[in-house]
C-alpha cells in the first residue's frame, strides 16, 4: 500500500528547526515520512524520533526511515509527546515539528471516509480506532451537533444541517458520506452553496476535528512538549485553518511574553520572563512555486518559537 503525501512547507520547516548533525528531532506527525526524511539525512551523531498515530502512517514511516539508523518511528498521538520522551529515556530536545494537514493518503483512500469528494463510509479517525464520524452523527444531541458546526467549522447553517441530519437519521441511521454531503447542500440556500468551495467543506472539517479531539489534543502538546525543548531549541508547528492557527500563535506569543505589569509602574513586579523567542512574528506561507504544484498547501501556516 502506497501512502502518498507531499510534504508542505518542506523547506522552510527544514530552516525553521536550525538542525544540528548531533540534535535529537521530534517529528510528532510522521504521516508519509517526508519531513522526517529530510531531517535524517541531516543527522551523523543525532536522533530522530517520528510519532504518528495512524498505523498506515507508521508502515509507512518505519519503511522510508528504514535506511536511517538514527531513527525511530514509534505510534502514538502528538499529545502524548511527554509519554513517548519519558518511555524512550529523552529528557530534552532539539526541535519538534507538528504538520496538523489530513495526509493524501487519508483524503485519497476512499475507506478513511475524509473526504466529501468520495463516496465511502464515514469514519474520519486518524488512528482507526475509537468512535467514529458515523457514531458522531448519528448520536450527538442537535445542539451538540450545532456547536460542533459553529465552533470548529464557522459554519452559518449550523443549526439547519444538525436539524436535517437528526430528521434523517430518524429514517435510517447516515452511513456514508455522500449521504451526509446530500443532507448539508439540502440544508444550505443554493446562493450560499455556489460560494466559497465545496458546501460539505466546514462540516466535514468540523466533524473530522470532534471525532480526532484534534484543538484538544493541539492544547495539550503546546503545553507539554515545549517543556522538552533545550534551550535553542526550535518548536515549528504547520496549521491549516484559522482555530489551530489562533491557538498556536496565541500560544507563542504568551511564551514570548515577559513583563505583565501595568505600564504606570516604575518598576517590574510581576517578576515575569519570556520562555521563547518568536523566529517570526508573521506566519510563514508557502511560495508561488508550491502553491502551484500543491493546491492542498493553500492554507498551510507555519509558526516557530526558539526556547530561550
Amino acid at each position: 500500500m502506497e501512502f502518498s503525501h507531499k510534504s508542505v512547507l518542506l523547506s522552510e520547516c527544514i530552516d525553521a528547526l536550525n538542525i544540528r548533525p548531533d540534535g535529537i528531532y521530534v517529528d510528532g506527525t510522521a504521516g508519509g515520512a517526508g519531513h522526517s526524511v529530510e531531517i535524517a539525512k541531516r543527522l551523523t551523531a543525532g536522533r530522530l524520533i517520528a510519532v504518528d498515530k495512524d498505523p498506515d502512517a507508521i508502515a509507512a514511516a518505519t519503511e522510508r526511515l528504514a535506511p536511517y539508523a538514527m531513527a525511530q518511528v514509534v505510534q502514538s498521538d502528538y499529545a502524548d509527546l511527554d509519554a513517548v520522551l519519558d518511555r524512550l529515556g529523552i529528557a530534552q530536545v532539539d526541535g519538534i515539528l507538528l504538520d496538523l494537514g489530513v495526509s493524501s493518503h487519508q483524503l485519497d483512500r476512499g475507506e478513511r471516509g475524509f473526504s466529501y469528494n468520495v463516496d465511502a463510509p464515514l469514519d474520519m479517525r486518524m488512528s482507526q480506532s475509537g468512535p467514529s464520524a458515523r457514531d458522531l452523527v448519528n448520536t450527538y444531541s442537535v445542539e451538540e451537533l450545532t456547536r460542533i458546526l459553529r465552533e470548529y467549522g464557522e459554519e452559518k447553517f449550523a443549526y439547519k444541517i444538525a436539524r436535517n441530519i437528526e430528521k434523517h437519521r430518524q429514517g435510517a441511521p447516515i452511513e456514508t458520506t455522500f449521504q451526509l454531503v446530500d443532507i448539508i447542500k439540502g440544508s444550505i440556500p443554493a446562493p450560499a452553496r455556489r460560494e466559497g468551495g465545496h458546501p460539505a467543506k466546514r462540516t466535514f472539517q468540523a466533524i473530522r476535528i470532534a471525532v480526532n479531539s484534534e484543538l484538544d489534543h493541539l492544547s495539550l502538546c503546546l503545553d507539554r512538549a515545549f517543556h522538552y525543548l533545550a534551550p535553542g531549541g526550535r518548536f515549528a508547528i504547520i496549521t491549516f485553518h484559522s482555530l489551530e492557527d489562533r491557538m498556536v500563535k496565541q500560544k507563542f506569543a504568551d511564551m514570548a511574553r515577559g513583563c505583565v505589569c501595568p505600564p504606570d509602574f516604575p518598576v517590574c513586579v510581576c517578576g515575569r520572563q519570556p520562555v521563547a523567542r518568536l523566529i517570526s512574528r508573521k506566519p510563514i506561507l508557502p511560495s508561488q512555486q508550491e502553491l502551484a504544484e500543491n493546491s492542498r498547501s493553500h492554507s498551510a501556516k507555519l509558526r516557530v518559537c526558539e526556547k530561550i
